[in-house]
């Protein structure tokens, strides 16, 4: 199926999101597509793995929506390179709010879709948004968890130093996702795979994209630290559930998280799907792994939406 994709922008909470809106073409003489809103991980943007699910669902039906995090990318917000977890899952009510002013989608079909982080947050945001009716992650992680690894009380009195600095007049405190390249990766000596393949999709050709600068805001990872994405999931998250992740671990534990995810959500239509040898990285654009995420997700969706 042929695909239109257009550049939007929709407000929230006084920001405006920049989004790609993929549409089936002929869309508006079916009046009563489902949609789907599509969530980047930590650090991404639009035109990244989000994008790629987007695309690849929209030529399958349905209409998709990937966009920019408020603070991030071609989103407005101050100030820049913000990760708000409130902020992140609020975004996802605006762009559900944004499907139901077109006429060809059904507000009553509309679902979601997160990759890493965005899947955490995709998690979370359906608790509480009920015009979700359908959650799929892939490779979801809560990133609150990750955070949480090694000291967090030492990061926090860090942060807390920080933010006294700035409101004297320091300048903001900008610093990096991941390492900045291969070459510091291999010289800080890393080798879990999640964080090389991190380092390679990111900041070579194979994922690099201006929207996704590899910058992040110190302080605004007090309120990462104390977000779990999966609180309250064993009395709110009702949805059909389909979770997807790669059976190849690292550090970001989205294999572990899955599985939390499915023991804990209170969905009774919930599956848990696991792609063997794929890793993290390799279900954000690897042909073989996403061909078969989609695929999962394809019947997922059309049973549920």
């Amino acid at each position: 199926m042929t695909v239109t994709n257009k550049n939007i922008k929709f407000n929230a909470n006084g920001i405006q999101v920049a989004g790609i809106l993929n549409v089936p073409n002929n869309a508006e003489k079916n009046k009563s597509l489902p949609a789907i809103v599509c969530v980047h991980p930590g650090s991404s943007c639009k035109d990244q793995t989000a994008g790629i699910y987007g695309a690849k669902l929209a030529e399958l039906g349905y209409v998709t929506l990937a966009f920019d995090a408020s603070y991030q990318g071609e989103s407005g917000g101050e100030p820049r390179y913000t990760e708000s977890p409130a902020a992140r899952v609020e975004d996802i009510s605006y762009a559900v709010d944004y499907l139901t002013t077109l006429d060809f989608v059904d507000e009553e079909r509309i679902g979601v879709l997160g990759v890493c982080a965005g899947g955490g947050y995709a998690a979370n945001a359906a608790m509480t948004e009920r015009r979700i009716k359908a959650v799929g992650t892939v490779v979801g992680a809560n990133i609150g968890r990750i955070n949480r690894h090694g000291d967090p009380i030492q990061v926090l009195e860090t942060i807390a130093k920080q933010r006294t600095a700035e409101a004297r007049g320091a300048e903001s405190m900008i610093t990096n996702w991941i390492p900045r390249n291969q070459e510091e990766c291999a010289q800080a000596g890393i080798k879990d795979i999640d964080i090389v393949q991190a380092v390679e999709y990111y900041t070579t050709s194979r994922g690099q994209s201006s929207n996704s600068p590899n910058k992040l805001k110190f302080t605004s990872m007090a309120k990462v630290i104390g977000f779990d994405a999966f609180h309250l999931a064993d009395i709110l998250l009702t949805q059909p559930l389909q979770i997807i992740v790669g059976d190849i671990q690292g550090a970001f534990g989205s294999y572990q998280d899955g599985h939390e995810l499915y023991n804990k959500a209170a969905s009774t239509n919930k599956d848990l799907f696991i792609v063997e040898g794929a890793s993290h990285y390799d279900l954000y654009d690897q042909p073989e792994p996403v061909t078969k995420a989609v695929e999962k997700l394809h019947a997922f969706y059309t049973k549920n939406l």
